[in-house]
């Protein structure tokens, strides 16, 4: 299984709803092999950190890579992700 972690910076002055609506789009998103999804805030236990991460569990590389190669995630990326974000790592590794 491959596992997926996005962590974003927000713009300052981001809204909320702009996060919200990132999720709600993600989440929508019918990826074969996609085992799951999750998004979610910063808690604000230390000073520093990125403030969203989303991880997601996908069966295997191909379904890693399909995702990734998606129209519609890659939409979302455009036009809900990068308007919001000063700044998005990412890390994939085995579980």
């Amino acid at each position: 299984m491959i596992r997926n972690v996005v962590l974003i910076k927000l713009k300052p002055g981001t809204p909320p709803e702009a996060v919200e609506g990132l999720r709600q789009a993600l989440e929508k998103v019918n990826s074969p092999g996609r085992r799951s999804l999750t998004m979610g805030m910063d808690a604000g236990l230390r000073d520093g950190n990125m403030d969203v991460a989303i991880v997601g569990d996908f069966e295997d590389e191909d379904a890693y890579r399909a995702y990734d190669a998606d129209p519609e995630h890659n939409r979302i990326r455009r036009e809900l992700l990068a308007p919001i974000a000063e700044r998005v790592e990412r890390c994939q590794y085995r579980i």
